[in-house]
């Protein structure tokens, strides 16, 4: 990571200060799913009403026609929530000339896509929100990967830009992972789809002396090394991508290891009768939904010895039982083992939660698609900004 400016060094006693949090937390009927999004931006909050500043939080809530205000998109429970969770104040407010905070306030702007501009990146919205306050701290890692107003444009045109607590503790995570990593460095990567992670899948393997694939992603290779995968999900079109992905593993003397069984059904749903059948016997009218037991023992083996793990995407179809088996077996591996392991993704951190795991691995990422393109070796547009106005001082 380069060098940029962090909230943490700041003065930031009787100034006020904006700040991009990710707040997008799922809602239904005006409560709350899961809060772990405002919970993770609740130190960030802290320091800075500790240090002495008004503060205006900002952050985005679904995707609402933008520039339309829709009451089922509204920060509303966010704020009443982030009192609670503070056990002070949020006031929210509709509108950007009235998100104002003395020393000692907190305001909460409502769903910044409420505002025209926000997504096409307007430098007018961007100028408003910079203008809001003296500090501009950008700490909502879960859109750091989105050009918006809040996000990006708002950092050019700052007085005092820098990152948050949460926006740091998030790059130094997968720093981990692609910066000098502790060896040996194992990936799994699972998920329904080859086509949404074969960036990542090639980044990874110049980086990683192990990589499993899991979930859909091994079906694809699967059929590339030869063999049937029935009625799976499988995308044909990219089977020549992960036949070379192998073909590259095995000339680096990397491990890629497939899976050796699989369970199978014949379709998804709860209850439905399975069977465990081994990888070159899938029946033509069967899906694969979740690894078998011996290749539970396979994976375990080869992440035994690894001093790091990076794992995004489950390797089974877990929501639906009785398909959760080789996931949460996976995560108990894990959280078992001595190495530095980070989760990444909606689906992993929701597996690691749902089994209870989730203080037993390194770090739990709160982006999934910013964490991804990290990953990927791509370059985010809120980190840029941030370098490029940090190099100016």
């Amino acid at each position: 990571m380069k060098t940029i400016a962090q909230m943490k060094d700041m003065n930031l006693a009787g100034k006020r200060v904006v700040i991009r949090e990710d707040l997008n937390v799922p809602i239904k009927d005006g409560k709350i799913g899961s809060d772990k999004r405002i919970r993770a931006a609740i130190p960030t909050i802290k320091m800075a009403d500790v240090k002495g500043a008004g503060v205006v939080l900002l952050s985005h809530l679904g995707r609402p026609v933008e520039g339309e205000r829709d009451p089922a998109f509204s920060l509303a429970p966010v704020a009443a929530r982030l009192t609670d969770l503070l056990g002070k104040h949020v006031h929210l407010v509709q509108h950007v000339e009235d998100a104002v905070a003395a020393p000692g306030q907190i305001v909460l702007l409502e769903n910044i896509r409420f505002m025209k501009g926000e997504k096409k990146n307007s430098e007018e919205l961007a100028r408003k929100l910079a203008a809001l306050g003296d500090v501009y701290v950008m700490d909502a890692f879960g859109a750091a990967h989105r050009a918006h107003a809040s996000t990006e444009g708002a950092i050019r045109f700052a007085a005092e830009p820098c990152a948050g607590p949460l926006l740091v503790d998030e790059l130094e995570a997968i720093g981990k992972i692609l910066d000098k990593p502790r060896r040996p460095l194992a990936a799994v990567i699972g998920g329904s789809k080859v086509s949404t992670k074969l960036a990542l899948l090639e980044n990874l393997l110049d980086k990683v002396d192990r990589l499993i694939v899991g979930g859909g992603i091994a079906n694809t290779f699967l059929a590339a090394a030869g063999f049937g995968v029935g009625a799976s999900l499988c995308e044909t079109d990219l089977v020549p991508d992960a036949r070379r992905i192998m073909e590259a593993a095995r000339a680096a003397g990397k491990a890629l290891p497939l899976p050796v069984d699989v369970v199978v059904a014949k379709e998804l749903a709860a209850g439905v009768p399975v069977r465990t059948v081994k990888a070159d016997a899938v029946p033509a009218d069967g899906m694969i939904l979740d690894i078998g037991p011996q290749t539970v023992a396979l994976y375990a083996d080869m992440l035994a010895d690894a001093a790091t793990v990076v794992w995004n995407g489950p390797v089974g179809a877990f929501e639906t039982e009785p398909f959760g088996a080789g996931t949460k077996a996976l995560a108990e591996i894990l959280a078992k083992s001595p190495a530095y392991v980070l989760v990444g993704g909606g689906d992993s951190v929701a597996a690691v939660e749902q089994y209870g795991l989730a203080d037993k691995m390194g770090y739990i990422s709160t982006g999934g698609g910013a964490s991804l393109e990290l990953l990927e070796g791509r370059v985010l547009p809120s980190i840029a900004a941030l370098e490029a106005r940090s190099s100016e001082g």
